[in-house]
């Protein structure tokens, strides 16, 4: 019966809000993980009809010695009358529910009658209609793999490519290559990964479209020096491993000691060689370490609501929603956290480009925090500003909402959630003024001869040659110089001239003491303790192949 127990143990965690169904899953011994949640799923699906039987038939009252909570009730009661009986040896448990055998299923049969249902199926809890727009999206690994090659493994597995026609829905084993992410392909939304070879070999990795935005918008050179702030689960990570082409560094930084070790396992299933995976948190990181000053690009997806998520299983532990100020405080403490790392990411001296995402639909987390980092001292002294929207996925439609910050959200990118056949998100992207990135600024004649290599004098990636700024930077922005205004097609950039990056084994970061002040850490602390009930978003965001 301890199968039961845990079950009605995971149930009553989700009840109080102490996790996600995928994260408490992830906490059960692996031999008994999937016949545990598979009752947990079955079981919240009928919940609300099977505890309306529960209380009916009177089972609590008469057996409270035995059946010590309503869910412990919930998943013996499943089995008995939904699947097929109680998969236990007779005891106390089982005897309790079985003395009412009889009554339970007379209550099940009336409460179908009541409902005018026919099947049990339509007692079920009703799915969020959404996410049935929402195709199933596999991202080609090019570190592994190539797009031909993949393209012709499925064809002998009786998949069928077809051009994309917004107008029709794919069907059976029907699939169409995506028009913005090129190397993303499109499946029904009922399509099955979980046994396929390729899938288990990390050639193939499910994500969702919106989720490889980030990594398409940074787009970092091949050779280049990156850090991904909030890397696990790491499908973004290997994302932008595949767009370097498996060369340069790319700084994976996550907090979480269980998170880590998922980040550690997807990389190396991805065969991510240029990856360097840190447990440690970003905001603890002192930017001007040595091995830090030559990183260029920095994407920075943190904790947040999750909005935007149109997971499968959300549907079945959604409560009454909170009253707006609860929320409101919520989202303050979010947007608080969130601020900070992106002011963190703008102290490192050789930064160029900034990516800021969220899978959030809230102004709260976007558009407001976009215009704080504007605002803000760090963004100032750096001299950073949003990109041109010609740099930001300018075929994509949705922009940024123009009540909250004006022109500037054309700058902005979003995914609305029932409409755009993705999850909901948010991205956005601030650049070095005077770099090579800031195609929108007004030395255009001199960009494209730095981007040309005809740069006379200064650093190659600052224009008009200021020392100043070319002590922040180092030759590693030298290749993006090729890449200038190829940003668009998202197609990956031509090879670059750099140095190479050093590469120290230390998996732990430990930063010197003297560069952080004590309000500094107590900040640190304070915005850890804000967000520990978000970080199990992600985990949920491994299965829904969205992070």
């Amino acid at each position: 019966m301890n199968f039961y127990r845990e079950a009605a143990q995971i149930v009553d965690k989700l009840e109080n809000k102490k996790g996600s169904i995928k994260s408490l899953i992830s906490t059960i011994d692996e031999h008994r993980r999937r016949r545990t949640a598979a009752l947990v799923i079955e079981s919240l699906k009928y919940r609300p009809a099977l505890l309306k039987v529960i209380e009916t038939s009177g089972l609590l009252k008469t057996e409270k010695k035995y059946i010590t909570s309503p869910n412990l009730a919930v998943v013996l009661v499943h089995d008995l009358l939904l699947s097929k009986g109680i998969e236990a040896s007779d005891g106390v448990l089982k005897q309790a529910i079985l003395r009412h055998k009889t009554r339970l299923q007379a209550e099940w049969t009336l409460l179908k009658v009541k409902k005018g249902t026919r099947s049990n199926e339509e007692l079920a809890q009703p799915e969020d209609s959404r996410a049935r727009f929402i195709p199933r999206y596999v991202r080609i690994n090019t570190n592994l793999w190539t797009v031909e090659g993949a393209l012709k493994i499925l064809a002998t597995q009786n998949f069928e490519l077809r051009e994309w026609d917004s107008r029709q829905s794919l069907v059976g084993k029907e699939f169409c290559r995506d028009q913005h992410i090129q190397d993303l392909l499109i499946f029904p939304h009922s399509q099955s990964f979980k046994d396929n070879e390729f899938y288990n070999a990390g050639k193939l990795i499910l994500q969702d479209k919106a989720s490889c935005f980030p990594a398409a918008v940074l787009n970092p050179p091949k050779n280049g020096a990156v850090i991904d702030a909030t890397s696990a689960p790491g499908n973004k990570t290997s994302h932008l491993s595949a767009l370097m082409q498996n060369t340069g560094k790319i700084y994976a930084f996550e907090r979480d000691q269980r998170r880590f070790k998922t980040l550690q396992s997807m990389v190396a299933k991805a065969g991510c060689k240029n990856v360097e995976p840190i447990h440690a948190d970003f905001l603890s990181v002192n930017p001007r370490e040595e091995r830090f000053k030559i990183v260029t690009h920095i994407l920075l997806d943190p904790s947040c609501s999750g909005s935007g998520i149109v997971n499968r299983l959300d549907y079945l532990t959604e409560a009454e929603e909170a009253n707006e100020g609860a929320n409101m405080e919520r989202l303050k403490k979010l947007s608080s956290f969130q601020l900070a790392m992106i002011k963190h990411a703008m102290k490192f001296p050789g930064l160029c480009k900034l990516v800021y995402s969220t899978c959030s639909i809230h102004p709260e987390e976007n558009e407001h925090v976009v215009q704080q980092a504007i605002q803000s001292p760090e963004c100032r002294s750096g001299e950073f500003k949003l990109a041109s929207p010609s740099q930001v996925l300018p075929a994509w439609h949705r922009r940024g909402l123009t009540d909250q910050l004006g022109n500037e959200a054309e700058s902005l990118v979003r995914c609305s959630p029932g409409e755009d056949g993705t999850n909901g998100f948010f991205v956005s992207c601030f650049v070095k003024q005077g770099s090579i990135y800031d195609v929108s600024g007004p030395n255009k004649a001199a960009l494209k001869m730095t981007a040309s290599g005809n740069a006379s004098a200064g650093h190659p990636g600052i224009v008009g040659g200021d020392r100043k700024r070319k002590a922040h930077h180092d030759d590693a922005v030298m290749g993006n110089a090729s890449y200038l205004g190829q940003e668009a097609s998202l197609v990956q950039p031509r090879s670059p001239k750099t140095n190479s990056v050093s590469n120290k084994p230390d998996g732990v970061l430990r930063p010197k003491k003297k560069h952080r002040t004590k309000k500094k850490r107590n900040m640190n602390c304070e915005l850890k303790s804000e967000i520990s009930e978000f970080d199990q978003l992600g985990e949920e965001a491994i299965w829904a192949g969205i992070e």
